[in-house]
């Protein structure tokens, strides 16, 4: 069997391997083999850009009910850019007329052509093309309302929403529509083209040469939940903002992959709202600092899963719990449970949601452990029984009831106070929606008070030895990455803040530990002593 300190090791070692294979996917990605003849000149086996013929174009954006077309027939023409220059970005905002079709949850798409200048789209042989729908289905928000008076948000109630189930998807309207072409002047080696940019050329033979058209290319990633407009029947225009800019070819073949791996997410159950946070990380962010965010993120996952793993191993040894203040445990366990409920109340990110979910069930478990329970089943009723506590365990009590004491002065008028401003000043969901609001504003703003206990604790023993120093250490990193990650993923606000006031706590645990040197006569974090130790080895030999 493998030795903890072999199995670290190993779990180290294949986070390296994972990393240095990542780093290789993605220069693999961003970095394309050009054509070798053409640095000689010669035509046979390479791809050539028609772009290179400065070809004068125009830009069309059509909209039509229906996901293909043959002619000009029942579309609309929303947006003709003539003279479209392919180094200039713009943004422009049109309205669109709604179809019927569309008001009563159909679908609606734009037809985006790239073509020679003059020409009807459907004349040209050398157009290019990219089909987008601009509508897609997502569960409306629940409306709030102030729960004493009943006043709404908009002070309206639509008909429509009496009619309509809460939990029933309905159509939105994408009111941005982000798109780009590739603009450098890359000759493609014919026998080896990346198949994610394959799927996007369409290639033409002018002479003894091929050619590949323009790339067009729609930025899905763009399309976020924040920009959606719910369709009603009454409707009859909306704004469409259409957006251009460039792309080079590196960050071309990065953004197929990470829309591929959106919709992969959304494949595997992710709703709109969970696929909209993970494109809030690529597109609200700098490529140079998503890159750092990729390796923060690989060694948040590593220190999680040593921080776990040293706080289950910690706490499935725990025999006593000398200096180990039990209300903190108790607190924690209620504390994180309360974030969990919160965060699914809030319909947080997944990224954020699974991790405090995992969290949740080890408090529960260390609860058990700290309270000595047993679980008896008498048929289908469960008994509880818990053990008893030793004279130290009993001392160490009766520091953590004195730390409770005076806390409870200030922190439970603070948090009926709280509620009751929030209750009469505040709009939610629902009366369940209010309580764990309550409940997490309070784990938020004063919850690091209920570490106060622990810390007092080791100040009246002088020692801080029965800690778990291991885990405590893998989780101040990931609280460091934490405040990092504060800023780049959607969470609310009071879940950001809370990330920086852990900082605070660990570092008192620190000042705490240098004040307290090591005394190998008291109790480590097992229960044992390093005498107890020494004298039961010499008795064994």
């Amino acid at each position: 069997m493998l030795s903890r300190s072999s199995f670290t090791s190993l779990v180290v070692g294949v986070f390296a391997v994972y990393v240095a294979h990542t780093c290789w996917v993605m220069y693999g990605i961003v970095y394309t083999r050009p054509c070798p003849a053409a640095a000689d000149g010669a035509a046979g086996g390479c791809v050539w850009p028609y772009l290179a013929r400065k070809p004068k174009l125009q830009l069309s954006v059509y909209t039509t009910t229906r996901s293909s077309i043959g002619a000009e027939s029942n579309i609309d023409l929303v947006l003709n850019v003539e003279d479209f220059d392919i180094e200039s970005k713009f943004e422009r905002t049109v309205n669109v007329s709604v179809p019927k079709k569309t008001r009563n949850n159909g679908t609606l798409y734009a037809f985006i052509f790239l073509h020679h200048a003059g020409i009807l789209p459907w004349h040209d042989g050398k157009q290019v093309h990219i089909v987008s729908p601009l509508t897609t289905y997502m569960v409306p928000k629940p409306e709030e309302i102030n729960l004493l008076t009943g006043e709404s948000a908009t002070q309206q109630i639509e008909a429509e929403k009496q009619t309509n189930a809460l939990d029933e998807p309905v159509s939105h309207w994408r009111s941005r529509l982000t798109l780009n072409v590739m603009v450098e002047d890359f000759v493609f080696d014919g026998s080896s083209l990346p198949a994610d940019v394959h799927r996007y050329m369409k290639m033409v033979q002018l002479g003894k040469t091929v050619h590949y058209l323009p790339i067009l290319f729609i930025d899905q990633l763009s399309n976020r939940v924040k920009d959606l407009m719910v369709i009603n029947r009454s409707t009859t225009e909306l704004p469409l903002t259409v957006s251009y800019d460039k792309i080079s070819l590196g960050k071309l073949r990065f953004w197929i992959h990470m829309q591929d791996a959106v919709y992969s997410l959304q494949q595997f159950g992710f709703s709109e709202k969970d696929a909209d946070e993970v494109k809030g990380i690529f597109v609200d962010t700098n490529l140079y600092f998503l890159a750092l965010t990729f390796f923060v993120a690989a060694f948040h996952l590593l220190f999680d899963f040593l921080a776990f793993k040293n706080d289950i191993s910690f706490w499935k040894k725990k025999r006593s719990m000398t200096g180990m203040s039990t209300k903190a445990v108790l607190w924690r366990c209620f504390s994180t449970v309360v974030i969990f409920l919160f965060l699914l109340d809030e319909q947080t990110s997944l990224l954020v949601l699974i991790p405090a979910g995992i969290g949740a069930v080890i408090e529960l478990w260390k609860v058990k452990k700290a309270l000595k329970m047993t679980i008896r089943w008498q048929g289908l009723r469960p008994k509880f029984q818990f053990g008893a506590y030793n004279d130290s365990e009993k001392k160490t009590e009766e520091y953590d009831a004195q730390a409770m004491k005076y806390l409870s002065y200030l922190l439970y008028p603070l948090c009926i106070g709280g509620a009751g401003y929030s209750l009469l000043n505040v709009k939610y969901k629902s009366w369940y929606s209010w309580l764990i609001n309550s409940f997490v504003n309070g784990v938020y703003a004063f919850g690091f008070l209920f570490m106060l206990p622990q810390l007092f604790v080791n100040y009246k023993m002088k020692s801080v030895a029965h800690l778990p120093w291991k885990a405590f250490t893998y989780k101040a990193f990931n609280t460091f990455i934490d405040d990092i990650f504060a800023f780049i993923i959607t969470m609310p606000t009071s879940h950001r803040l809370a990330c920086f006031r852990d900082d605070v706590v660990f570092l008192v645990y620190l000042y705490q530990r240098w004040l307290y040197p090591v005394d190998k006569s008291r109790v480590n974090e097992y229960g044992e002593s390093y005498e107890e130790k020494s004298k039961k080895k010499a008795h064994r030999e």
